[in-house]
């Protein structure tokens, strides 16, 4: 076993000094002159690119830690529910994100938040003010996300490397933090593909274990008789009470891919030359093939149905299942995959903090590039060591409804805003009432009741959409139609 550790540990060492290294190669795009460098790259990413960033931070530690333990608690839903993330995306590239990227481009906007204050206008007081709620919510809503990352990172490490969770999640946190600051958003979209390569790769080795192992119909079998609900679901928990409430996730996933910032950030990267198909028909095959992760989960739950903990399903198939060789590669390529939401959520929080929050208190500042650069990578350093505290101290809880509170609630708050706003232009105060509205109505829904963890969102996107509406139409001071835009 000694052999294997530190072929472990060699295996990640090496793994940081390709990921340091291609974060000092992206700070190239970094320019001294230029905060666009830091924030969107440069708007520099290719269809290949691209597409590797938005799948791997997409699919990431959720699925590759999350899911599995979902599909051992709950079955088949599961399976179900992460496929639709591919075709949701492939819808939000083809049809959202060229006009997003567009439209940005128009107004100079370089974060999410600050193209919703852009976009809504009204004035330099409400556009700072709708900036800076914007990013507030960005910064505390994510952070909530990153502390489920953190600790899904730290587990995994932690029983790979022999070290304490604590101890996983410092080093793994602070390597994340150092090749972020080095070459923001380009560093992560470029870290993203190397990682998303190897998120492909194992999941087809898993799949070839489990099937070699044991047949579909074997496994349909041994499911039905620990639980005919694994695979006949009378509801669709933990989406919802429905049978149809899983369903509710397609809408949900190409909202989750349009509309949240760490993930329509991607939108404004990309070169203005790239056409949108070209990165559909590399997002398709990505997302199709890291959809099967959750069947690890059904198959644990074949062979060890006595889990006392639902979210042990992928540690315990990478002890159980594989050659302590290949499961340290495989876990090596699940490290990748959570990283990959990490790095994203670290850079879209400190991005809101340094770049956001500061022009929206001081929109006078005349720091100088090089100045604004460090104070882009410091807030990196603040904000991942916070969520770190974060993680340290939070109660017990599943990650993927840790992850849903913070991205699901930051998707009803940023609906209306960003993707209606699309197709019905509001004002700056419609912005800010649906902001609070989809912050209080999702948050409800998901501490308080037991409504399904794609429901609660969804209600809240309702409910602030309304008000998006309902407001700028109140207080509109001249009569205005709805304001018909292209994709």
């Amino acid at each position: 076993m000694e052999n294997y550790s530190f072929l472990n540990w060699a295996l990640l060492l090496g793994s940081f000094g390709v990921l340091i290294l291609i974060g000092w190669l992206s700070s190239r795009v970094v320019k001294d002159s230029d905060e666009t460098g830091f924030l969107v790259a440069g708007r520099s990413l290719g269809p290949f690119v691209g597409a590797g960033t938005i799948v791997a931070t997409g699919f990431s530690g959720w699925g590759f830690m999350g899911s599995p333990g979902v599909a051992y608690e709950f079955g088949s839903v599961e399976v179900l529910g992460n496929f639709f993330f591919a075709p949701a995306m492939v819808i939000a590239v083809l049809y959202f994100a060229h006009f997003l990227r567009r439209r940005a481009d128009e107004l100079g906007s370089c974060t999410i938040p600050e193209y919703v204050s852009q976009v809504h206008g009204g004035g330099q007081k409400l556009e700072r003010l709708v900036k800076g709620v914007a990013a507030v919510i960005t910064i505390v809503l994510l952070l909530v996300f990153l502390t489920s990352q953190i600790k899904a990172v730290g587990l995994l490490g932690a029983s790979w490397l022999g070290i304490t969770l604590t101890e996983s999640a410092l080093l793994m946190i602070s390597v994340i933090i150092l090749y972020t600051m080095l070459g923001g958003l380009a560093a992560v979209a470029w870290t993203d593909t190397l990682m998303v390569a190897g998120m492909g790769i194992g999941a087809l080795v898993m799949m070839v274990q489990i099937f070699t192992d044991i047949s579909l119909t074997d496994m349909i079998d041994r499911l039905n008789a620990i639980d005919p609900e694994l695979l006949n679901p009378t509801t669709s928990d933990p989406y919802g009470d429905s049978k149809g409430s899983v369903f509710l996730v397609l809408p949900y996933a190409f909202l989750f891919t349009a509309v949240l910032p760490y993930m329509a950030v991607r939108f404004l990267a990309f070169k203005p030359t790239v056409k949108m198909h070209h990165v559909a028909i590399w997002v398709a095959p990505m997302g199709c093939l890291l959809s099967l992760v959750p069947i690890v989960g059904m198959y644990v739950r074949v062979a060890h149905p006595e889990l006392a903990e639902a979210d042990q399903a992928m540690p315990v198939y990478l002890a159980k299942f594989l050659h302590p060789a290949l499961a340290g590669i495989i876990t090596l390529f699940i490290l990748f995959a959570m990283k990959s939401t990490a790095n994203s959520l670290l850079h879209t929080v400190s991005s809101a903090a340094s770049h956001d929050l500061r022009t929206a208190l001081f929109p006078n500042s005349k720091a100088s590039g090089a100045r604004i650069l460090w104070i882009n990578r410091i807030w990196v350093a603040i904000l991942g060591f916070v969520g770190f505290l974060m993680m340290l101290y939070a109660p017990p809880f599943m990650l993927s409804w840790l992850g849903i509170l913070g991205s699901g609630t930051l998707l009803a708050v940023m609906i209306g805003p960003v993707f209606i706003s699309s197709f019905w232009q509001g004002n700056g105060y419609g912005a800010l009432a649906a902001m609070f509205t989809g912050l209080v109505t999702s948050g409800s829904f998901l501490l308080f009741t037991d409504v399904g963890w794609v429901e609660g969102p969804l209600y809240g996107c309702l409910a602030s959409t309304v008000m998006y509406v309902a407001v700028s139409k109140i207080t509109q001071s001249a009569p205005s139609g709805a304001v018909a835009r292209s994709y």
